[in-house]
């Protein structure tokens, strides 16, 4: 791809962080996802502190301002009304000043934070915001640890499908088959009429997250007895290894700015983890499972979530064993990379998590894979990413063997990865 194109691709992302700013927080995409999402913020400020660090930094700010007093952060802040997204704020009914959900998402705020530091220009900017960020992310992984891992094992358990990002993965089916449907009632979905259905979760699956819902709320939201309390207890090692890695990047920006004693508990935490990674890896598949906390027993699927513990430093020889197992997904799908394997019956290469390419993904691979020396692999993975946007454009996600666009259209953090990967 040579100067010009760079140049049009990072125009058009700018106009999409643009198009989707909303002063102090960016949407996704106007109309599917009409307000603040965890994750997507933290990644997305990656991409605006290329044009403006101030407003990077408010990004995850005004997300953390709206951290529950347990220490939770919630996966969705609905800061304005608008009815075109289902189940909204009187669904959750949490009773926070602002409303949130109930649930939170994959942890990446100490590694954008740390980024954010790190490429910092202004470093008064940057010293005062992480000042004020640090503790707070601590507070969230202290409560990780206290309510999704009452065992002490080091792993820590997703109790909703939506809190991994990856809402419909084969990685839940056996799982989730276990959660009722009873009792949910008549609702009309939203998403159906923003995005193809084909694209989406099933009637099927949507009844269920809802019951999961009800569940939670009919519990006044109390994490101290919402683990134990749910029949949905996965260890998901993509979600673990984020936490991981977002520990250990917090640890070392905590220490730059003095405040050992986070720097200390966050390292532990790391450590402790990193150990107890290991015991999710899958020798048959060549990566690591999930583990169904509920039925004790590892999960038969070969998903994205097992290649994302590369953003973790694992051992050298599972990173390499990472890289061998994309380039094998890699002979059947024509973009990088699946989000599940395209031999396996259940991939759909269309239906969101269950096989279609995601730019989020492939940038924590390609970061993770370049750290543990997989340089080659790394590339390509970034090379292939910029294809798909220059085949489909700035899409929610991709048909990983088409390159067509699914999901929504215009998405934020597809171009906050673009500018990642052209800088």
């Amino acid at each position: 791809m040579n100067h010009e194109h760079h140049q049009t691709l990072w125009k058009q992302a700018c106009d999409i962080l643009d198009l989707n700013d909303r002063g102090s927080y960016t949407v996704p995409t106007k109309g599917l996802y009409p307000f603040q999402w965890n994750w997507d913020s933290c990644l997305t400020a990656l991409g605006q502190s290329h044009i403006n660090e101030e407003r990077a930094w408010r990004e995850i700010q005004t997300l953390f301002d709206n951290q529950w007093p347990d220490g939770m952060v919630p996966h969705i802040v609905f800061h304005e009304h608008d009815d075109g997204y289902f189940p909204g704020p009187d669904v959750w009914s949490t009773g926070r000043p602002v409303p949130t959900s109930g649930i939170t998402q994959p942890p990446v705020a100490g590694f954008c934070v740390n980024r954010l530091y790190e490429r910092a220009k202004d470093t008064s900017l940057a010293i005062q915001q992480a000042s004020t960020l640090v503790p707070q992310i601590n507070r969230w992984h202290h409560w990780f640890y206290q309510c999704r891992d009452p065992k002490g094992t080091g792993l820590i358990a997703l109790l909703h499908p939506w809190e991994a990002g990856r809402d419909n993965s084969v990685d839940w089916d056996d799982a989730f088959e276990r959660v009722p449907t009873d009792g949910v009632g008549s609702y009309v979905r939203r998403d159906t009429t923003h995005a193809n259905p084909e694209h989406r979760p099933t009637q099927g699956q949507y009844d269920r997250y809802l019951w999961l819902l009800q569940h939670f709320r009919s519990l006044d939201w109390d994490n101290s007895v919402l683990h134990d309390a749910s029949p949905f207890q996965v260890v998901d090692p993509g979600f673990n290894a984020l936490l991981i890695r977002s520990c250990t990047d917090l640890a070392t920006l905590a220490d730059a700015i003095g405040m050992t004693d986070i720097a200390e508990q966050n390292r532990q935490r790391a450590a402790k983890a990193l150990t107890a990674l290991d015991s999710l890896w899958s020798d048959q598949h060549g990566q690591y499972v999930c583990f169904d906390r509920v039925a004790n027993c590892a999960i038969d699927s070969a998903s994205i979530g097992g290649l994302i513990p590369a953003v973790a430093s694992i051992p050298k020889h599972r990173s390499n064993a990472i890289a061998q197992r994309i380039d094998r997904i890699s002979a059947h799908s024509r973009f990088l990379v699946a989000s599940h394997d395209p031999e396996d019956g259940r991939f759909d290469a269309d239906r969101y998590w269950r096989g279609p390419a995601w730019l989020i993904i492939n940038y924590l691979l390609a970061d993770g894979l370049a750290h543990a020396g997989e340089t080659a692999m790394s590339k390509r993975i970034i090379a292939s990413s910029l294809d798909l946007i220059e085949n489909g454009g700035f899409a929610e996600y991709h048909d990983p063997i088409s390159g067509d666009p699914c999901g929504g259209a215009s998405f934020t953090w597809t171009a906050a990865m673009v500018m990642e990967f052209l800088s």
